[in-house]
C-alpha cells in the first residue's frame, strides 16, 4: 500500500491537471490573456517612443576601466627572446 501512496502523491497534480482539461476548464488561461494583453500595451508604448526623434549621445572617451585597467597597471615588460 505505501508504494502506491508513494507513486500517487507525486501524480497528483498532475491527474488534477489532466482531470480539469478533459472537463473543459483551462487553469490559466485568464493569466495568459493578461499576460498577452500587457505585452502588446508596452509594444505600442515602444512604437509610440520610436516615432519622437532621438538625438544623438555625445561620444563618450574611451578609457580602460576595471579588470583592464589593473591588467595594464600590473603590465611588465616581457622576456627577451631567445637567439
Amino acid at each position: 500500500m505505501s508504494g502506491l501512496v508513494t507513486f500517487l502523491l507525486p501524480a497528483l497534480p498532475l491527474l488534477g491537471l489532466l482531470l480539469a482539461l478533459l472537463l473543459g476548464h483551462y487553469p490559466g488561461c485568464e493569466a495568459i490573456v493578461r499576460l498577452s494583453e500587457r505585452i502588446a500595451a508596452s509594444r505600442r508604448r515602444t512604437r509610440d517612443a520610436e516615432r519622437r526623434p532621438v538625438l544623438p549621445k555625445p561620444p563618450r572617451a574611451h578609457a580602460p576601466g576595471g579588470g583592464l585597467l589593473i591588467a595594464l597597471g600590473l603590465a611588465q615588460r616581457p622576456p627577451p627572446v631567445a637567439a
